[in-house]
């Protein structure tokens, strides 16, 4: 079956797939929607995790902006009408039912641009946000109205800074895996401020480590904070899958900050029953989460 002659159910189904592959923590709060906003997550999470796995996998820096580039011009082509692979077929269907942002698409990919242009290594505070807003809030951003999240400032305001927090617990999980990588992610200014290595070669042993990583904490709770804040004014009923998404990540920092940042110490988990834990917060006790 050609692009051209792909079924939109097909093309669900190719999306889902993609889901159910990736074993995301995001699943579970996808599979708590109505069945017609279900599909569109998957469509979104299918096109952020096939953009994403351009810029991560093998290939030199061109091949993997040529890469990327096509998936512009696929962006272009799903609001067109015209979609040529199974994911921007679903894609478009997200698009008509839900209003899905053409200029959020292109900041998703914009944010694997700047990891597949070559590693991100010790970029400025600006840019570590910037860098953020396209790789997570963009995210967000294109899921809210997917929720059903109403179209005002304090629900952007919430879609953007879960997105900074959740990347920023990310990056203080991953120093060690991404510096293996080649990747630095913490800011410049906090590593020249604890006196810190700006190399991924040196970083996972440097005894300053621990003072960057638990300043950086902080900015994430302080994300946290503004989250819980902008939910004050919105419906914590419709916003549930990203909820659990915050939960799972708050726990995550709650974990790394119990135990301390010295160097050395294994990645962070949390286990089923601990995520169950979170989801029941807002399912079986919704008055905790009000």
């Amino acid at each position: 079956m050609s692009a051209g002659e792909l079924s939109l159910d097909a093309a669900r189904r190719h999306a889902a797939e993609t889901v159910k592959r990736s074993k995301t923590s995001f699943g579970a709060g996808m599979r708590i929607l109505s069945r017609e906003r279900r599909d569109a997550m998957y469509a979104i999470y299918a096109f952020c995790r096939e953009v994403d796995d351009i810029a991560d996998e093998g290939g030199t820096p061109d091949e993997k902006m040529r890469g990327l580039a096509e998936w512009r011009r696929e962006v272009e082509r799903v609001y067109a009408g015209a979609p040529q692979t199974p994911t921007g077929v679903a894609l478009k269907e997200a698009v008509r039912a839900f209003g899905v942002s053409r200029d959020e698409c292109i900041l998703v990919i914009e944010g694997m641009e700047m990891d597949a242009a070559g590693p991100i290594v010790a970029p400025t505070m600006d840019g570590l946000l910037a860098y953020t807003r396209r790789a997570a809030g963009a995210v967000g951003m294109l899921s809210m109205p997917v929720f059903g999240a109403p179209q005002m400032a304090v629900a952007d305001d919430f879609a953007l800074c879960l997105g900074d927090a959740l990347q920023i617990t990310n990056i203080l999980r991953d120093v060690e895996q991404d510096a293996e990588e080649g990747r630095l992610y913490l800011p410049y200014e906090l590593l020249e401020k604890h006196g810190c290595s700006k190399t991924p070669d040196k970083i996972s042993s440097d005894p300053a480590l621990p003072a960057v990583r638990a300043e950086l904490a902080e900015l994430a709770r302080e994300k946290f904070a503004r989250t819980r804040a902008a939910l004050r004014h919105l419906d914590w009923r419709v916003l549930r899958p990203a909820l659990l998404m915050m939960g799972v990540y708050e726990r995550y920092l709650d974990k790394m900050t119990a135990r301390g940042w010295a160097n050395g110490q294994e990645r962070v988990t949390i286990s089923k029953a601990e995520k169950l834990a979170i989801a029941a917060r807002w399912f079986v006790a919704p008055k905790i989460a009000a």
